[in-house]
């Protein structure tokens, strides 16, 4: 049975990164529109918006956006564009770029400031009297200043979406991207911080000195296994919630999808067995979310293959633990192996590792999710192909429904970390509010976000 998933962007649906608008003078006769669209189809584009930007004696001009793939599909389409006769491309807009233009966040007071008595009430010397009783009792804190209201984003720009070691500077999009969600989705107002050392106690140095001001810390895009030691070493040395988000909230948002495929296709838990691809960050959290789940039968693999008790080939503390945990039947063969008679599938690895045959070799009608960004372990259409009764990407399973609500309970009942518990409550709580049809609600309800952070809160025990 195949599956019907919720599309929430067109660049989902016709898998293109890149948005641009072309401004076209196009000459102002019957059926010149239709050749300029019929041009941009025959270079694979999909389309969207169509305007009227102008006119002049002889032409009109157009604004066209189209979805392409990557700059080079781009510079295909144009070249079909040009050769019509009476069209013209006057300009290309990058919509992403221009959106991105000045950055995608901004620091506003949340108090007006209309007169001399706000200012001084807001500043010297009214403030004076908040920041005493800080000193005689430090609590209150919470409440007097935005602590409640505050993340900090926290990456050393080494595992970037599916870029790489891209550094930090270059990662400040990204950053910023994610602050702009936490403001919109939670009310939370998120700084993107960026460390820039690889150097794992450096980067804990600078967290520990820097997170006074924060309510809660996020950790963003630091390549595993670094990423396991700098979160366990704060969560030591700070009293405030520390998140990986390419752990934790990929592994919620992975577990809320999965509970629902496998209530779609009646399929039990504890009764099922499944392969992940990928011990990274993503990997090693999915495991520990499946198993306090009720899924014991995991089999994960690495670039050295399965991971087992008694591999010594590539180990590091924390695939030990993995070898510790799963893998009871010391499956020791290749990928072929590990996906035979499995259930589910989970992808946290690399693009197009996965084949056709591998997905045939699963139990009858497995569960997909090959979420590898930007591109999956297998497509999508192949995993149906080949037998899914349920296949998804990291397009439709996307961690932005989780963090948003997750950090908001935390921040909500001041809690001191989040908690195994506090995500399964939001893993749960997404799977009941996803429509019929669905594997996932729809991200832009701001009131799925308000749930998920409501059971976060109800489920963080002191």
């Amino acid at each position: 049975m195949k599956t019907t998933l919720m599309k929430t962007s067109w660049q989902e649906r016709y898998h293109a990164t890149d948005v641009y608008t072309l401004r076209c003078k196009v000459l102002d006769q019957p059926g010149m529109l239709g050749k300029l669209i019929t041009a941009i189809g025959k270079a694979q584009t999909h389309v969207g918006n169509i305007s009227t930007a102008g006119l002049d004696s002889n032409n009109k001009i157009r604004d066209v956006q189209v979805f392409c793939a990557d700059k080079q599909h781009l510079t295909r389409l144009l070249e079909m564009v040009s050769a019509i006769e009476g069209i013209e491309v006057l300009h290309v807009n990058d919509d992403v770029l221009e959106m991105h233009n000045r950055g995608v966040i901004e620091v506003k007071s949340r108090v007006s400031i209309n007169n001399l008595t706000d200012l001084r009430m807001v500043y010297t010397p009214g403030v004076a009297s908040v920041c005493n009783r800080i000193v005689e009792n430090p609590e209150v804190a919470w409440n007097l200043t935005g602590l409640c209201d505050r993340v900090a984003i926290v990456t050393d720009g080494t595992a970037v979406l599916g870029l790489g070691d891209i550094g930090v500077l270059a990662s400040l999009p990204v950053m910023e991207g994610k602050a702009a969600i936490f403001a919109e989705f939670a009310n939370i107002s998120a700084f993107p911080i960026l460390v820039d050392t690889k150097k794992p106690d450096e980067i804990v140095e600078t967290i520990t000195r820097l997170a006074a001001g924060f309510g809660a810390i996020q950790l963003e895009d630091i390549a595993a296994p670094v990423c396991f030691e700098i979160e366990e070493k704060l969560h030591q040395q700070l009293n405030i919630p520390v998140c990986h988000d390419d752990q934790h909230g990929t592994a919620t948002v992975t577990l809320a999808a999965l509970i629902k495929a496998l209530e779609r296709t009646g399929r039990n838990p504890k009764n099922c067995s499944a392969i992940i691809a990928g011990s990274g960050a993503a990997g090693y959290a999915i495991t520990m979310i499946l198993r306090e789940f009720g899924i014991e039968d995991i089999v994960v693999y690495d670039s050295s293959g399965p991971i087992y008790s008694g591999r010594e080939k590539g180990m590091n503390p924390y695939k030990k633990k993995l070898a510790e945990l799963t893998n009871p039947q010391g499956i020791r063969g290749n990928l072929m192996e590990g996906f035979r008679g499995r259930d589910i599938f989970i992808g946290v690895a690399r693009p197009n590792m996965v084949s056709k045959d591998m997905i045939a070799a699963m139990a009858p009608h497995p569960l997909v999710f090959p979420l590898s960004n930007p591109v999956g372990e297998i497509s999508v259409d192949d995993a149906y192909h080949s037998g899914a009764a349920v296949a998804a990407d990291g397009r439709t399973i996307n961690n932005a429904l989780v963090y948003p609500g997750l950090f908001r309970g935390a921040l909500d009942v001041h809690a001191h970390r989040i908690t195994l518990n506090m995500q399964l409550a939001a893993a749960q709580t997404l799977a009941g509010l996803t429509p019929e049809g669905a594997l996932l609600p729809d991200m832009l309800d701001k009131t799925i976000h308000q749930r998920v952070a409501a059971a976060v809160s109800q489920a963080y025990h002191p």
